[in-house]
């Protein structure tokens, strides 16, 4: 499954990277059927965000976190110029935790949800 990283750049400034979560064909219970499986680590709990909007100046990420886009749509700028989408189904790896960070802002009808899951 692929995902999209956030990190910080040598300079301070913020850059995309494209990684992959291996997927591994398994049952995860009896009487379920075999499905692909990948491993997002976590250590400090999910949370789950429901925003109208979600407007941003330039921001680092508070902590190493994914983002698991549920609903919405948001467009992320980072300080090499790069510009990405991402809606429902995506994942984003923020990773970018110092210097200026990234820049998000809301695309189309809200609401906005997204879980989050530090790293």
């Amino acid at each position: 499954m692929r995902f999209t990283r956030i990190v910080r750049t040598e300079d301070g400034g913020s850059r995309f990277e494209d990684g992959e979560i291996a997927l591994e064909h398994r049952q995860v219970a009896d009487g379920v059927s075999a499905m692909a499986v990948g491993e997002l680590p976590s250590r400090d709990g999910v949370r789950f965000l429901r925003s109208a909007a979600f407007d941003s100046t330039a921001h680092p990420a508070p902590r190493e976190q994914w983002v698991v886009m549920l609903r919405g749509m948001i467009e992320v700028t980072v300080s090499d110029g790069g510009r990405r989408r991402f809606g429902p189904g995506d994942l984003v790896l923020a990773a970018d935790t110092t210097g200026m960070g990234h820049v998000t802002t809301g695309v189309g009808d809200p609401p906005f949800e997204a879980l989050f899951i530090p790293v």
